[in-house]
């Protein structure tokens, strides 16, 4: 695992061992920052289940303005620490060590960007989605980019929220949301 591009361009990441922590793949990754690349810059991004912290660390070395990453595994949440030290991105970074769904209830900010990879099996993403929406934790013009089985249909969202493309990239699917404008909602 490498970051692709940006300030920490080229840096090799620290993995988790074991089999609990799917990583993004990097033709999954590569396919989403091409599809993300101009909405990152400046903007405040959550990493919302995020194992190792890469899609976030790719965020920050891009340019993000800051990032927060969610993780329950104690080893999870020292690496992404380890790996933002690597990087030399803790500066923008903040780690939260807890549940992702128990996060989500108590956040008090809204973000720009949410990045959502929770274990497939854990039937977590609908869940995540529905409440973001439900207590309209992005930005206005603000992004979702949801990873899941390419065999999985995502829920649509009620207004302001709506659905965008979904990528597919062999077994494994992306799916983007937006959030309108407040002129558009």
């Amino acid at each position: 695992m490498r970051v692709i591009t940006g300030s920490a361009r080229g840096r090799r990441l620290k993995e988790l061992e074991g089999m609990e922590t799917r990583p993004t793949t990097d033709r999954v990754k590569e396919g989403l920052f091409n599809v993300l690349q101009f909405d990152i810059e400046g903007r405040r991004v959550l990493d919302l289940f995020a194992g190792t912290g890469q899609l976030g660390i790719e965020c920050l070395s891009r340019g993000a303005a800051s990032a927060v990453f969610v993780d329950k595994r104690p080893d999870a949440v020292k690496l992404i620490r380890e790996n933002l030290k690597l990087c030399d991105l803790t500066d923008r970074a903040r780690v939260v060590a807890g549940d992702s769904m128990e996060f989500l209830k108590s956040v008090r900010e809204k973000f720009d960007l949410v990045l959502l990879d929770p274990p497939y099996q854990a039937e977590l993403l609908e869940a995540a989605i529905a409440h973001i929406a439900r207590h309209d934790l992005l930005t206005p013009h603000g992004m979702m980019a949801a990873e899941h089985p390419a065999d999985k249909t995502l829920p649509a969202l009620s207004a302001p929220y709506r659905m965008g493309r979904t990528y597919r990239y062999g077994k494994i699917a992306v799916t983007i949301y937006h959030r309108d404008g407040e002129a558009e909602a």
